[in-house]
């Protein structure tokens, strides 16, 4: 059986250096400065607040739930980058768990174990994880781990993926093509109609480059009663309500008088 240590279980090293190294860097969970690609989602499995304070603090976005049920929900639902399982050593479902998780998604998954036997290191690889950690570790090498196996995964989709993305994050939101959800950093979600989301999902696959009125009709492909220029402007007016915070001082969508429109902020592709 695969057992995955619990916080009071993952004695953390080097927490003191660790901390201060990401304090002169820290942002608020969530948080994207102007001119940044958003930060990429870490779900973690268990509770581990230390684990998720830090990684928050070297901005990343992170989410904690309890249990599988919720797991599955959130990365079914949203777009997550790379998934921490850090679950009671009690559990009888764990190594089930990394089983259904890999054959959900191709995550990267790290699994946090509290016992040191070499058998539950070999079972979580077997079983699809990417990458096993027995306490005690320090938050260092941890945060190392994750920068690792990132890359590693933006490396492999850039050479292999001829496929459109699953979802754009740009700013405080990401467009989730799939499920077609749109999400923000705050957890709400936006309700978005049929020519909403063509739109937005046209002027994110473009990303800074402005696209003329007609551009957009043609990429967004609206229905035919709606296949007039005016349209566009519409449709703008009405994803501004709905992304900027000042609609008399737009920051996502930007009018070029006279070329049409285009994001204003980074747009980082998601595969």
């Amino acid at each position: 059986m695969l057992t995955i240590g619990r916080a009071h279980d993952l004695t953390l090293r080097g927490v003191d250096a660790s901390l201060s190294e990401s304090s002169s860097h820290g942002v608020a969970d969530g948080a994207t400065y102007a001119g940044e690609a958003p930060p990429p989602h870490i779900l973690v499995v268990g509770h581990e607040a230390l684990l998720s304070e830090y990684l928050s603090e070297n901005r990343y976005r992170m989410t904690e739930v309890p249990d599988e049920a919720v797991m599955l929900e959130t990365v079914q639902g949203t777009v997550v980058d790379l998934v921490v399982l850090a679950l009671s050593p009690e559990d009888d479902q764990a190594a089930q768990l990394v089983q259904r998780l890999r054959n959900e998604s191709l995550v990267p998954i790290i699994v946090l174990s509290a016992r040191r036997d070499e058998f539950d290191r070999i079972m979580a690889l077997e079983l699809g994880a990417d990458d096993c950690l027995t306490a005690p570790f320090s938050l260092r090498e941890m945060l190392a781990r994750v920068r690792a196996l990132l890359r590693r995964r933006q490396i492999d989709l850039r050479q292999r993926n001829t496929n459109r993305p699953r979802a754009y994050r740009f700013g405080a939101w990401e467009l989730n093509l799939n499920t077609r959800r749109l999400n923000s950093d705050a957890r709400r979600q936006i309700a978005l109609t049929n020519g909403e989301f063509s739109l937005l999902a046209a002027l994110l696959s473009a990303g800074e480059r402005t696209l003329s009125r007609m551009q957009l009709l043609e990429l967004s492909r609206l229905h035919d009663d709606e296949v007039y220029e005016r349209a566009i402007d519409i449709l703008v007016m009405r994803l501004r309500r709905k992304l900027e915070a000042d609609t008399a001082e737009p920051r996502y969508i930007l009018t070029l008088r006279g070329a049409g429109y285009r994001i204003g902020v980074p747009v980082e592709p998601v595969y």
